[in-house]
């Protein structure tokens, strides 16, 4: 095994982890999941951009694992010899390289497809543990250099530029962004594809393709991060929200055999994702950021045949129409997505959690593309260095972002409607909070006004208490954690009953008596911040999403036997 100067950062310290040498004698007992294929002198094994064999083992010769250029030449990453594999998590489910591999000369190879890769990580324990820690470091070293991923030319503070990276990084998928004014690769892009400067962002997909500031959806598409739905086959569960609930969800039912779709008309991770620290979630000692704590799970849902549409987002639900298999009790259920696809299952558990809630302020859409957000990633923290921000919110999501944002920014100005912190907001960061010395938490206070041109965003204005006394302070950005109000407008016309504030209703409240998780809809579940009722904590979500999976089995169960009798009858 060899690196260039292309190597990831990551392999300086965990090179052993990421680049294992396997024995002969686990490479025999990795034998019966694949088949050995030879390849000549300069064959490639792996192109950017197409679906690759899965995880290829080398048995003999050596495979150079280059980046992708826009140029004809290629930059090394590294070269494996025999007992090196080639591979990283898109194998686990067939998405497209990110990387090109070619032959230096004769080489023979142990080629595993996604789904039997997928069997040979649970079925050899010691051996997939060690194969999916060095898929997902690799992974993590691919978002280190942004190697593989879509280019996007723009500058950093462009709204349609955050847009994109905000989505790709919730996504954990490698990109890098070129700004035209200082990047030269960016200036022959844009002369390339004769761009006219008003026209940016441009993205340039892997493989070859350029958009025009595109839609999520599409750039999603171009680069392979989720593909067309098989509209005849009926899944076991379809779950709806890729949070922590429906993560926790499909890995507990997929891992017991039931056969599991995950929507999410954004990303995975939720707003548990999208938070910089948790630290009171169990076996986390030192904490752990939201987005790897979601990236774990969305792996481990994967490993377990979990199949992923992301973003795809669902627009209805109802009681299919085929006659020899629908029946008011038992669906199946036809979720209609708004690309005009649709997924048929035989039950349905809505975990689509909340969104987050705008205040009232006059044109604040002006300035949400660009200034204001609602969350706190690198990527946000990083637009701030050494500037003053304002901050709304008194919640356990917002003093999480006030200190990971006072990290870096200037002074944290925190804005609370209540007299306090402590009557909404842990202890523990309560505490870590006071002792900020950049960080002034204003009490009773409320925005009254905001003031910028051209997108951005210059002054905050806010009123303090009953005397109503206006504070004006300039600053560029303002980060909104106000709380969340339930995602639940696609359940219209659906059966699926929700309360006034619109959660859905469950348990006895729906009139249900196969359980609290169940809504007034046989086969459908409620789980997470979206069931009324709920514990709003990641740990509680987690929790609902593996009690969920045994009502699935009753009520599937149940469904068996009903569609059984009827057919012999």
């Amino acid at each position: 095994m060899s690196r260039s100067g292309a190597a990831f950062k990551i392999a300086e310290t965990r090179s052993d982890q990421m680049f294992p040498i396997l024995e002969p004698l686990e490479i025999e007992r990795m034998r019966r999941f694949g088949v050995t294929r030879a390849f000549g002198a300069g064959d490639a094994l792996v192109r950017v951009g197409e679906a690759g064999h899965g995880l290829g083992i080398i048995l003999a010769g050596a495979v150079d694992v280059t980046r992708h250029h826009d140029t004809a030449s290629r930059e090394l990453i590294i070269t494996h010899h025999p007992g090196a594999f080639m591979g990283e998590l898109a194998q686990l489910v067939g998405r497209p390289a990110l990387v090109d591999a070619h032959a230096r000369g004769p080489v023979q190879a142990l080629l595993i497809p996604p789904d039997r890769l997928r069997a040979l990580l649970i079925a050899e324990a010691d051996l997939g543990e060690r194969i999916m820690r060095a898929l997902i470091l690799r992974r993590v070293g691919l978002l280190e250099t942004g190697v593989g991923g879509p280019v996007i030319v723009g500058r950093a503070d462009n709204g349609d530029v955050l847009r994109l990276e905000g989505f790709l990084a919730r996504n954990g998928h490698p990109h890098l962004r070129l700004d035209p004014e200082t990047d030269l690769e960016a200036k022959v892009l844009i002369a390339r594809f004769g761009v006219d400067p008003g026209q940016l962002p441009i993205v340039l997909c892997p493989t070859g393709q350029l958009l025009r500031n595109p839609g999520e959806a599409e750039l999603a598409r171009c680069i392979g991060l989720v593909g067309p739905i098989d509209p005849d086959r009926l899944y076991d569960v379809a779950i709806v929200g890729a949070g922590p609930a429906g993560l926790a969800a499909a890995v507990y039912a997929a891992s017991e055999g039931l056969s599991v779709l995950v929507c999410d008309c954004r990303a995975f991770g939720g707003q548990a994702g999208a938070s910089a620290r948790i630290e009171n979630y169990l076996g986390f000692p030192t904490g752990i950021t939201g987005m790897a704590l979601m990236a774990r799970a969305y792996s481990q849902a994967q490993k377990f045949g979990v199949e992923m549409a992301i973003p795809d987002e669902v627009t209805t639900l109802h009681i299919g129409h085929d006659p020899i298999r629908e029946d008011a009790e038992h669906g199946p259920f036809v979720l209609r997505l708004s690309n005009d696809e649709s997924v048929i299952a035989r039950s349905v558990v809505i975990a689509c959690g909340a969104r987050y809630r705008r205040p009232q302020i006059e044109n604040l859409e002006a300035f949400e593309a660009s200034s204001v957000h609602y969350w706190a990633s690198p990527l946000e923290r990083k637009l701030c260095e050494r500037q003053e921000v304002v901050l709304v919110g008194a919640g356990n999501s917002a003093g999480q972002a006030v200190v990971y944002l006072a990290g870096l920014v200037a002074k944290v100005w925190v804005l609370v409607r209540g007299g306090s912190l402590a009557a909404s907001m842990s202890t523990y960061l309560v505490d870590r909070i006071s002792g900020l010395a950049n960080v002034e938490v204003v009490t009773d206070a409320q925005i009254s006004r905001l003031e910028g041109g051209g997108g951005m965003l210059h002054t905050v204005h806010w009123r303090r208490g009953a005397s109503g006394e206006e504070v004006r302070q300039p600053v560029r950005h303002l980060f909104l954690f106000i709380g969340a109000e339930p995602n639940t407008n696609w359940l219209s016309g659906s059966g699926v009953a929700v309360d006034a504030k619109g959660f859905v209703i469950s348990g006895s409240d729906a009139n249900s008596d196969r359980g609290s998780l169940e809504t007034s809809r046989r086969g459908v579940f409620a789980i997470g911040d979206v069931r009324s009722g709920s514990v709003k904590r990641v740990a509680a979500a987690v929790g609902e999403g593996a009690r969920v999976v045994a009502a699935l089995h009753a009520f599937l169960g149940a469904a068996n036997g009903v569609q059984a009798f009827s057919r012999n009858h």
